[in-house]
C-alpha cells in the first residue's frame, strides 16, 4: 500500500509540473469551386463545415463528455460571403497577380494488410501543395471509380503548404489495377498518377500442402541425422597426435 501511494504522489507532482502547448489552428478559404470552414489542434480536425449538406461535422473520437459547437456552422456561413467579397475585391486591386505556387506529392497504400477477398481500403495521400484546390480521382483497371470514395479536408502543415486525403473501398482479387490521379495547377497540366496493385500470391494446390510440408521435414530431418554421423565419424577417427595438440593449445589459452 505504502509503495503505491508513493507512485501515485509522483504522478500528481509530474502532471503539475509538466507544461504541454498545443496548437490550435483554424481555415476558413474560398476559390471559384471549393470553399472550406475548419477547427483542428495539434494538425488533427476537430470540425468542420459540409457545405453540400448543410451541416457542422465534430470529428472528435466519442468523449465521456463530449464538446458541442454550437452556432459554428452559421459562422462559418457568413465567413465564406466575406472570404466570397474578400476575394473578389483581391483580384480587382492587385489585377489577379500570380500565386505562389508548390507541386503536391502523391502516395498510395493499403488501410490493412492486404488480403484476397477481404474488404480493405486505398489510401491516396497528397502533401506538400500550395495553394488548394487539387483534383483528385481513381481508377480501377482504367475505369473512373466513383463509388466508395471519400475525401478529407484540407489539412495544414507547419511549413504553410496543405495535404489531403482520399480513400476507396476495395476487395483485392488478383491482377486488379488502381491508380490515383492528382491534378494541381502548379503541375501545369502534368498530372501525378500513382499506380497500385494487388500484390501476386504463391497458392499451394488443394490437398498437397501438408503432403510437400511434411516431405520437406522428413528430408531436412535425414539431412541433419546424416550429417550428426559424418561429424561423430570424422571426430572419432581423429589420431591422438591431433589430440595432444588440441589439449595442448586449451591448456595454453586455460593458463594465459
Amino acid at each position: 500500500m505504502e509503495l503505491y501511494l508513493a507512485i501515485l504522489t509522483l504522478a500528481v507532482c509530474l502532471s503539475a509540473d509538466a507544461q504541454l502547448i498545443h496548437k490550435d489552428f483554424k481555415i476558413n478559404g474560398c476559390t471559384d469551386t471549393e470553399k472550406e470552414s475548419l477547427y483542428g489542434s495539434d494538425g488533427e480536425e476537430i470540425w468542420h463545415a459540409d457545405f453540400i449538406q448543410n451541416v457542422g461535422v465534430n470529428t472528435l473520437p466519442d468523449f465521456a463528455d463530449p464538446l458541442r459547437f454550437p452556432g459554428f456552422y452559421e459562422l462559418s456561413i457568413a465567413e465564406q460571403e466575406t472570404c466570397e467579397h474578400n476575394l473578389a475585391v483581391c483580384i480587382e486591386v492587385y489585377e489577379n497577380p500570380p500565386e505562389e505556387m508548390d507541386p503536391p506529392e502523391t502516395s498510395v497504400y493499403t488501410k490493412n494488410e492486404v488480403q484476397l477477398g477481404v474488404k480493405n481500403s486505398l489510401v491516396c495521400h497528397v502533401t506538400g501543395f500550395f495553394p488548394p484546390p487539387v483534383n483528385m480521382s481513381w481508377t480501377k483497371n482504367n475505369v473512373i471509380v466513383t463509388e466508395g470514395v471519400s475525401v478529407s479536408q484540407y489539412r495544414p502543415r507547419s511549413d504553410g503548404t496543405f495535404h489531403i486525403f482520399s480513400s476507396l473501398d476495395i476487395v483485392p482479387e488478383e491482377k486488379d489495377i488502381y491508380s490515383c490521379t492528382v491534378d494541381h495547377r502548379a503541375l501545369q497540366g502534368q498530372a501525378q498518377t500513382k499506380i497500385w496493385g494487388v500484390p501476386e500470391t504463391t497458392a499451394v494446390p488443394s490437398g498437397l500442402g501438408p503432403a510437400v510440408f511434411c516431405g520437406a521435414g522428413f528430408t531436412l530431418a535425414l539431412l541433419g541425422v546424416a550429417t550428426g554421423i559424418f561429424f561423430f565419424v570424422k571426430g572419432a577417427a581423429t589420431d591422438d597426435h591431433d589430440a595432444a595438440k588440441k589439449e595442448k593449445r586449451f591448456m595454453q589459452w586455460t593458463y594465459q
